[in-house]
């Protein structure tokens, strides 16, 4: 296998790894296996984390902001020296495409296991890599490329280019900041938005315009360069299935790639990066169209490891973490363009904290049980166990699970089982969702785009929770109290003259306030009635490790399940739900029972108010924006859904709002002239 460790060379004693999660821990991985010593970094967040654990070593950054801890160049550059560490690897995201800690690097004689400071400044401005590589005879996306633009020249940009356009920031990358715009009156508050998002996430709100490709695939080549001037690529990965302009499931090879456009990609890949003198891994991302496949564009090129290199490592037995140690310790890389060949088929899936039901906006919470998927040809590259905290302040990817086939036929149905495997508890996540999408007909024949998962929309957001799930935590609770001393005192319908009904109301995603009535008769058996359907013979059996089979009319589901504080966890194939018990004494507080309130607009993640744009007695129109809640460095925008008068403000700018928090309630109270005059105001502030 190419990569296997040559130990008659020296490269580095200890690396300190400037990441967090499961990069991490892949990257620590690596460097056990070769030897080398491992020194972590952590914030106040990730004291009891996954890879502080993992590691040699552990250096405490700062507080949880990443600002003050995985984003200051200055603490992670001092825990290396203060560890001795003799390189740092940056993983991918925060500092990882920062030309200052490759600098900082430099000037304290630390090797940055990564590109030239140079390449990263040239490739990390979009609009200045754009220049460099169409200089090198590489095909770019029509569009801008001037930096500087306001507000009014990239309006005029975006006409000039035609409609649909995409904004991007010319700093950063994961589709913070992007947004696309299909007509005129969108520009100016896109444009403003993606500015302010840009700022928040990358510190520079300089945005570019491109042209957006109708039904567009997005291929990336990895390439892989050495400081003896040899560059490589390693094929495609495709990675249009994707979310809010970030991906969520990527494969190698490209069901739609030819050999004879992966030779040509492959080559502008090249080009792409002796244009900008790189070494080390790096991805060069091309935008095409299933209309017009013979015509590709350069879209940008990621100056370090990305998400998705799983897939390209199992195709090709390459590790390319140890590629990069190697590279950065001076090493030629140890084959040719020829001599590399691919074997077989393999895919990955990106779990996250988020919930496809809320428009896959970030979720948190406390891991309280995991089960990470196993067998032949599968992969899962974690970050997170039991007794991890997702908060928002960092990205809210967990995990990716991988699986590799002889062909994609076998990939797609060995991640399919492995993630029907993975019990993930305490926290929702895509899980399901990311089964929905794999069985999806267009997936499967390959027939992909970066806009299909938008186009599918509710038919793969949401499934409904099974009865199953609904008898196992109406039950459960109970299940102890039929061993209690005293059977007046046990609630489980127990009466001298034989069982009565218990009923329990439960709060179950998706389906509402659902009513539970069931009957014991003896060990696991008992008859069970949903919202006074008729009755149903049942079981319950609770096993070892959470494990609980729920019999239905002779149907077993087995499940996964996790009580805590009033809400039970029920995780059914790879899908999960967090079904509470119902609180009668809220009624009152309910939107949708109280006329009063029922304009009250909630925050749909947890995360912090950035804007609170109105104030008690304003009167605002229906469409209005009234807030900003951001969460793990993405914007939500929270809209007045009918005319009114605000009647409070909840939510104080800069501070963190929970899921389901109240924000602003408005009355429904009708006052045309107020309303008449507020647009004429509004109206006369438009351009």
């Amino acid at each position: 296998m190419i990569g296997v460790p040559d130990v008659s060379r020296p490269m580095f004693s200890r690396v300190l790894v400037a990441n967090r999660g499961e990069i991490a821990v892949r990257v620590i991985r690596t460097l056990r296996e070769l030897g080398i010593g491992s020194v972590a970094v952590y914030s106040d967040a990730d004291v009891a984390a996954r890879h502080v654990r993992d590691a040699d070593v552990a250096m405490w950054l700062g507080p949880a902001a990443p600002t003050e801890s995985y984003l200051d160049v200055d603490r992670v550059v001092a825990a290396a020296l203060s560890s001795g560490a003799d390189a740092i690897h940056p993983g991918y995201g925060f500092l990882s495409e920062n030309p200052a800690l490759a600098s900082a690097c430099e000037a304290h004689g630390i090797v940055f296991v990564g590109p030239p400071v140079a390449a990263i400044r040239a490739m990390g401005d979009k609009i200045a890599a754009k220049r460099s590589v169409a200089a090198a005879g590489v095909r770019v996306v029509p569009g801008s490329d001037e930096a500087g633009l306001d507000d009014e020249a990239l309006v005029v940009a975006a006409l000039e280019v035609g409609l649909p356009v995409l904004l991007k920031p010319s700093a950063g990358g994961g589709g913070k900041g992007m947004r696309l715009v299909r007509n005129e009156a969108e520009l100016r508050p896109q444009i403003d938005s993606a500015r302010r998002e840009a700022r928040n996430a990358f510190g520079d709100d300089t945005i570019l315009v491109e042209r957006y490709v109708i039904n567009p695939r997005h291929i990336e080549i990895q390439v892989v360069a050495d400081t003896h001037g040899n560059v490589v690529h390693l094929g495609e990965r495709e990675c249009s299935l994707q979310r809010r302009h970030q991906k969520i499931v990527e494969e190698a090879p490209s069901p739609f790639v030819t050999p004879e456009i992966r030779a040509a990609m492959g080559t502008q890949a090249i080009n792409a990066a002796r244009a900008c003198g790189y070494t080390g891994a790096g991805t060069v991302e091309f935008i095409m169209s299933d209309d017009r496949p013979g015509e590709f564009f350069f879209m940008e090129m990621n100056t370090r490891l990305q998400v998705e290199h799983p897939v390209t490592e199992l195709i090709f037995g390459i590790d390319l973490v140890e590629l990069q140690l190697r590279i950065a310790a001076g090493e030629p890389l140890p084959f040719t363009q020829a001599d590399l060949s691919s074997v077989g088929h393999a895919i990955e899936a990106r779990v996250y904290a988020e919930d496809p039901a809320r428009g896959f906006l970030p979720t948190g919470g406390t891991l309280r049980r995991l089960v990470e998927p196993s067998g032949v040809g599968v992969r899962v590259d974690s970050g997170v166990d039991v007794g991890t905290v997702v908060g928002a302040d960092y990205d809210p990817m967990l995990a990716k699970v991988i699986a590799h086939g002889a062909d994609r036929n076998e990939a797609l149905r060995r991640l399919d089982a492995a993630l029907s495997s993975m019990v993930l508890l305490g926290v929702t996540t895509n899980v399901g969702f990311l089964r929905r999408l794999l069985a999806d007909a267009e997936v499967i024949a390959g027939r992909l785009d970066t806009g299909l998962v938008e186009r599918r929309g509710d038919a793969l957001g949401a499934a409904e929770v099974p009865d199953a799930a609904a008898v196992a935590a109406a039950v459960l609770p109970l299940l102890d109290a039929r061993g209690a001393d005293d059977p007046w005192q046990a609630a489980v319908g127990w009466r001298h003259g034989g069982p009565s009904w218990v009923r329990q109301r439960l709060d179950v995603p998706n389906r509402g306030t659902v009513s539970v009535a069931f009957r014991f008769h003896g060990g696991s058996a008992l008859d069970a009635m949903i919202d006074d359907a008729e009755p149903r013979t049942a079981s319950v059996v609770a096993g070892a490790e959470g494990v609980v089979r729920v019999t239905l009319e002779g149907v077993t589901t087995p499940m996964a399940v996790h009580r805590d504080n009033g809400v039970t966890w029920v995780g059914i194939a790879g899908s999960a739900w967090p079904i509470r018990d119902h609180n009668p004494s809220a009624d009152h507080l309910r939107p949708d029972t109280d006329a009063a309130d029922h304009g009250t607009i909630r925050s749909p993640m947890p995360g912090i108010a950035t804007a609170v744009l109105v104030a008690e007695g304003d009167v605002v129109a229906a469409g209005q924006t009234v807030a900003i809640i951001e969460a793990m460095k993405m914007e939500h925008t929270l809209i007045a859904s009918a005319d009114g008068k605000v009647t409070a403000v909840l939510a104080r700018q800069g501070q963190p709002v929970g899921l389901d928090d109240p924000v602003i309630t408005v009355s429904s109270v009708d006052v045309p002239h107020e309303r008449e005059h507020t647009n004429q105001d509004e109206s006369e502030e438009q351009p």
